[in-house]
């Protein structure tokens, strides 16, 4: 009786010592976008750091910082856009970048900063860059010609869909009349929201999320949607291409950040400095094929991934292409042509 005693005394210190343990590892609250790491690099990194990541979604800038003005705290590193890291910025959203705490910045792109809207990465770090066009099914969409005019084709109606994403989808809808993805006219403003009501009438819906899965399937036959997306289906499906339309489209950084309510602000800083040894940003640009703007790492891609235009742009086509800013008190302008194009039958 007293050797099972002292057994289960042993067990319950032991039962105690890991729930203590539990307990004391810290814990990474990470806010991104969906399927946007890979997840054994979260792994390594939880290993090497002794912690855990715990990772939530959002499918759209607007809902994210709408979370957060309300109020949400909790997150150690959020993924926002430039145009919104800098709303956020302006507010007040943000703690300063340690750089000293990111040793790895000195591999950052500087053909990537000469456009970023942090150049001196202040208060955030770039993660990825995206750039938007659309892809379709090679053997029902049959010939294609890389434009946003596309979404004009009535012979592809009800299987159409475009990004539910009010920036990029009036962007797309200006570029295709030669005007900025981010002007204040609101003439051209009102243009480009009558283009998109006109597509609309050839749409499925406004998707963020399924649409590569929808493509993959067969529901639908051309979508509007984000290059690295894309890229994973195609590798499942032969089926499928991408094309970055000739008028120019949109490129977009999606840079990390540090919210004023985080809580393990050094491990957020040894998240940032991770993901950008060159090796690991290589392995994440590989796998989810979007770009880490890491010059250090574009040695160690493939060939496939250094030679293809949705990832690489051509410079034409990148000359005529912008980064979404952020408009200060002129975003009520698109907001109001959002709601229109909504409204519209």
């Amino acid at each position: 009786m007293k050797k099972l005693a002292m057994g289960l005394m042993g067990l319950a210190a032991l039962v105690l010592l890991a729930c203590g343990c539990g307990r004391g590892k810290p814990v990474l609250h990470l806010y991104t976008w969906a399927d946007y790491i890979k997840p054994e690099l979260v792994t390594r990194f939880e290993t090497e750091n002794g912690c855990r990541v715990v990772i939530d979604t959002f499918d759209s800038n607007e809902a994210m910082y709408a979370k957060i003005k309300a109020g949400a705290g909790g997150y150690d590193v959020i993924v926002p856009s430039s145009y919104m890291v800098k709303l956020m910025f302006d507010q007040g959203m943000l703690q300063p970048i340690q750089q000293n705490l990111v040793p790895n910045l000195v591999n950052i792109d500087p053909e990537y900063l000469r456009i970023a809207m942090d150049k001196k990465m202040d208060h955030s770090v770039p993660y990825m860059l995206t750039n938007t066009g659309f892809a379709y099914l090679k053997s029902k969409a049959g010939e294609v010609e890389p434009s946003w005019s596309v979404f004009n084709r009535t012979d592809l109606a009800g299987r159409m869909t475009m990004l539910n994403d009010m920036r990029e989808t009036i962007g797309a809808a200006l570029k295709s009349l030669g005007f900025s993805l981010n002007t204040r006219n609101e003439r051209e403003l009102a243009a480009a929201r009558d283009v998109v009501i006109g597509w609309k009438k050839n749409l499925a819906k406004f998707e963020n999320e399924q649409y590569k899965t929808g493509l993959a399937s067969g529901e639908f036959i051309l979508v509007h949607g984000y290059n690295g997306d894309i890229l994973q289906v195609m590798e499942e499906n032969e089926d499928i291409a991408f094309a970055v339309p000739q008028e120019g489209t949109s490129i977009s950084c999606d840079d990390m950040v540090i919210p004023k309510s985080a809580k393990n602000v050094e491990l957020a800083h040894a998240f940032m400095n991770f993901l950008h040894d060159p090796e690991i940003a290589a392995e994440n640009t590989e796998y989810i094929y979007f770009l880490c703007p890491n010059s250090s790492s574009y040695r160690l891609l493939s060939d496939e991934i250094r030679d293809d235009p949705s990832i690489f742009l051509p410079p034409d086509v990148r000359a005529k292409s912008e980064m979404i800013e952020d408009l200060g008190e002129d975003n009520v302008k698109y907001t109001k042509v959002w709601d229109e194009i909504k409204a519209a039958e």
